[in-house]
């Protein structure tokens, strides 16, 4: 039964790639509302945020790096056991351009024009720089198209969004409908357990919490990234009412003054003197996580928060707040915030299966959330 599974599902793959393949010239609409074309597809592509690779392993399966001619490689710098993964299974990543720029949007002009590109990716959060630094009239006066998706300022809209689109720009529309259809799928199982739970539970998520140090706290997101993706679960974002702008700062007392039901962190292995994150990712163990835990909670004045005292404690993998399988983190928070209603969920589950099923990107092992040691 199994093998007749697969063979019906390979079948119906190759039909759809077939009846779904691009025809050129081809105008999309991009994540910024402006009409893109393309002449035909594109084979030399900058990628503006590195950690887009990760949209390009759906779409691009046997090699995601294959169009790349320059790129600034985040990863290398905020995720290097995913970089390591990648760069194990395609050596010749190793090899592009890495033109250093942030994710703010700074770009090396010169770098870029130099590899003849005739497509950039890029995020939307950068587009302000892109204009500011000349970056985009520089491609439109080279007839170079730029492509903006985003998956931070309106992550669970704009994610399949963005896939549909590259989708289409890369020809690889089959690809991107079999990630969307389920990444829809699973996010519509979660909103049909959240929609009708009342009164709304508040949550505080701290991004990044640990990174500048232990006595560091607490920077958080608005309508955006992890704010923008607790709301989107139907759950109450603290941070949006409290910021005047997208991202920033709250202090330790006004989150004690505010009285979250549930208390969220997200952490990562960044390479700093400082970091005193919980280091969830690849090569990762539930014994390093739970100390890490351990001495987050020891912060002055911590254990006086109301989620933190009654047990409400988490924490999940950070770069998930911009990411195209952001749904496991979606599902992270689900868990985290309803967990009668999600005690069965897998979140873990969710992320393997898509790398495994939708990517040809090596399945690492590590930790991806979790809940404090010592809580209910």
């Amino acid at each position: 039964m199994p093998v007749l599974k697969y063979a019906t599902l390979t079948t119906l793959l190759a039909i759809s790639t077939t009846t779904l393949a691009t025809t050129y010239p081809v105008t999309l609409t991009d994540m910024d509302g402006e009409q893109v074309i393309l002449k035909k597809e594109p084979r030399r592509v900058v990628l503006q945020d590195g950690r887009d690779i990760l949209t390009l392993a759906l779409l691009d399966r046997d090699n995601p790096f294959q169009r790349l001619v320059a790129w600034n490689n985040l990863l290398k710098k905020s995720d290097s056991a995913t970089w390591s993964l990648m760069n194990k299974k395609w050596p010749e990543s190793g090899k592009i351009i890495d033109m250093g720029f942030s994710d703010k949007g700074e770009v090396n002009l010169e770098s870029v024009v130099a590899q003849h590109p005739d497509l950039m990716i890029a995020q939307l959060r950068s587009r302000p720089s892109l204009i500011q630094t000349g970056v985009l009239e520089k491609m439109k006066q080279l007839g170079v198209p730029v492509l903006f998706i985003d998956t931070f300022e309106n992550p669970v809209t704009d994610t399949p969004a963005s896939i549909t689109a590259l989708g289409v720009a890369l020809n690889r529309e089959a690809e991107a409908k079999a990630y969307t259809d389920f990444y829809q799928q699973h996010y519509q199982a979660i909103i049909a357990k959240t929609r009708s739970v009342n009164p709304q539970p508040q949550v505080f998520i701290e991004a990044k919490a640990g990174l500048g140090g232990l006595e560091s706290c607490c920077f958080t997101h608005a309508h955006v990234g992890w704010g923008a993706m607790v709301e989107a679960v139907g759950a109450k974002n603290i941070g949006s009412s409290l910021l005047p702008g997208a991202t920033g700062d709250v202090s330790l007392e006004k989150v004690i003054a505010m009285k979250p039901d549930v208390y969220i962190i997200s952490g990562s292995q960044w390479a700093t003197k400082t970091n005193a994150a919980v280091p969830f990712g690849y090569n990762v163990t539930p014994s390093q996580v739970d100390a890490a835990f351990n001495k987050m909670k020891q912060r002055p004045g911590f254990a006086q928060v109301s989620a933190v005292r009654e047990g409400r404690f988490y924490g999940v993998y950070h770069h998930f707040y911009n990411h195209p399988y952001n749904i496991v983190g979606l599902e992270y928070l689900a868990k985290f915030i309803y967990p009668q209603q999600f005690s069965a969920l897998d979140p873990n589950q969710t992320w393997q299966e898509i790398v495994t099923r939708f990517t040809h990107v090596p399945l690492g092992k590590g930790v991806l959330g979790a809940q404090a040691p010592g809580q209910q």
